[in-house]
């Protein structure tokens, strides 16, 4: 994902990006960049163990995991130079960000450690020992989710951001929807017995996302809310290039991505796919 700086002869802008989000956020920018590596023995890993787990392969989900949160790591890494400055210098924020790496290395392992043994992590609640560990990892989600929130407070009370303002408040509310709106999907998703409301007949299911084709399904609104750090900076890039960023083009654009999450949630709840022309 990218930015548009603000112009200058020469500066941050002109910076090769990897050591610019090496100087920025080294704790995300090396986690991210560890994470999207471990790509690779995993899809080896797919290749050749053609063990299943719900009809999918075991390795399918640390795959979609790995993918998932080396983005949120190193889009947190590109976001750290719109914080207001010294932020990364506090020792309260190294303590808080070396928290998130924890976790995340955490939620890796144990999503990856369940595929090595060919189970499940997530609703694995089948023994005392699954259950605590589970419990353990939903409040571990709920804390590396938790620097998005501080991130885009922190982005939205710091007006010399050195971008666009829209563009900066597009970011802040993109962070703090991702927040705002992945803990209550997520956490009720972690407390029902599965991610479906319903029971699939046949198993169609959406390619590449792996969503239900039959029945509603939670992850649809959960993939909305988590990537909403990414979109809504998009969108909002997409309305400067068109001449239409005003700032209450921003909000418009951030308060539609969370009605569309919000009712694709409502629309899995009720049991309804998200595309049910393709059922």
């Amino acid at each position: 994902m990218t930015m548009t700086l603000t112009h200058a002869p020469s500066g941050p802008a002109r910076e090769p990006l990897l050591p610019r989000l090496m100087a920025d956020e080294p704790r995300f920018t090396l986690l991210g960049l560890v994470l999207g590596l471990a790509l690779i023995p995993v899809f080896a890993a797919m290749a050749i163990d053609g063990r299943l787990y719900q009809d999918v392969n075991v390795w399918v989900k640390p795959a979609k995991f790995l993918a998932s949160l080396s983005l949120y790591a190193l889009n947190l890494a590109l976001f750290a130079r719109l914080l207001p400055p010294g932020m990364t210098a506090r020792r309260s924020y190294r303590a808080f960000s070396w928290v998130v790496v924890f976790c995340i290395l955490a939620e890796i392992a144990w999503i990856g450690g369940a595929a090595a043994n060919g189970t499940g992590s997530h609703f694995n609640v089948a023994t005392p020992a699954m259950e605590l560990i589970y419990s353990l990892m939903g409040l571990f989600a709920v804390t590396l989710t938790a620097a998005s929130l501080v991130y885009g407070i922190a982005i939205l009370r710091h007006p010399a951001a050195p971008v666009a303002p829209t563009l900066r408040l597009a970011v802040g509310l993109g962070l703090v929807l991702t927040f705002a709106l992945t803990v209550p999907v997520a956490g009720y998703m972690a407390s029902a017995p599965g991610h479906f409301v319903g029971q699939p007949q046949t198993g169609a299911l959406l390619p590449v996302l792996g969503w239900s084709r039959e029945v509603g399904d939670l992850r649809v609104a959960h993939f909305l809310a988590t990537h909403a750090m990414q979109v809504v900076p998009l969108l909002a890039l997409a309305a400067l290039a068109l001449g239409r960023g005003a700032t209450v083009g921003v909000w418009a654009i951030a308060a539609g991505y969370a009605v569309l999450t919000l009712a694709t949630f409502a629309q899995a709840l009720a049991g309804q796919p998200f595309l049910p022309w393709l059922g």
